[in-house]
């Protein structure tokens, strides 16, 4: 077997020589110039549309904020009123107690009511009826007309309920309550009504009023009232 020539590994071990690095090519200066343009009359264009963006986007907040405080105060939908100013019989100082007791009388009870509006826009509502009641029995029914209450404004409306006697007079605490001189009835108002504002806020309302009455027999006047309201949305 040959032995490895110890002159050909002596040449072997030694460090071969690194290659060159690659020259690093330049642009020519024609080409170089003409990016550097390019570059500097794009920059002005990207600057510019910047700016527009950043001021659109300042100004959709800004409406964003304005639509927000108007829809929270001015545009904010208020819940409308319903009152009863006062109440008058009409034909009670030509009843006496024999007409009372056989349910002969007729009595006409008229209301005046309001419906105050505290919004910005017109609170539109519907025809409805209001009821007369005694000891939760419909003793009289009247018609409420249907009606705009402007912007910011009471509207005032008369009521007119015939009453029927007899239901009265045939209810098994009608001797009791002309004995005490005191005659209890009810009144139930219900209006059915919409606010718009500007066809964008929308928002449908139901004012009920329910009214105790005390009448005096004696004096033929009402000697007390007390309402209570409910609006429902």
């Amino acid at each position: 077997m040959s032995q490895p020539n110890p002159k050909l590994m002596a040449d072997d071990d030694q460090e071969k020589p690194l290659s060159p690095a690659p020259e690093i090519r330049r642009l020519p200066t024609a080409i170089d110039e003409a990016l550097s343009t390019k570059s500097n009359k794009q920059r002005p264009g990207f600057r510019k549309c910047t700016i527009c963006c950043g001021i659109a986007t300042a100004v959709v907040l800004i409406i964003a904020v304005v639509l927000l405080v108007l829809g929270l105060t001015i545009f904010r939908v208020k819940n409308p009123e319903i009152n009863m100013n006062s109440a008058a019989i009409i034909g009670l100082d030509r009843v006496n107690a024999a007409d009372l007791l056989t349910g002969k009388a007729n009595l006409t009870v008229v209301a005046d009511v309001s419906v105050k509006n505290t919004n910005v826009a017109p609170f539109k509502f519907k025809r409805s009826n209001a009821s007369l009641l005694y000891h939760e029995t419909v003793v009289g029914v009247a018609d409420v007309p249907g009606g705009v209450a402007k912007a910011r404004r009471t509207m005032r409306l008369n009521l007119t309920f015939e009453v029927t006697v007899a239901e009265i007079a045939g209810n098994q605490q009608f001797g009791s309550d002309l004995a005490s001189g005191i005659l209890p009835v009810e009144s139930y108002t219900k209006i059915n009504g919409r606010v718009n504002i500007l066809n964008i806020i929308k928002k449908k309302a139901t004012v009920t009023m329910n009214c105790s009455i005390a009448v005096n027999i004696t004096s033929r006047g009402i000697v007390g009232q007390n309402c209570k309201r409910h609006v429902s949305i």
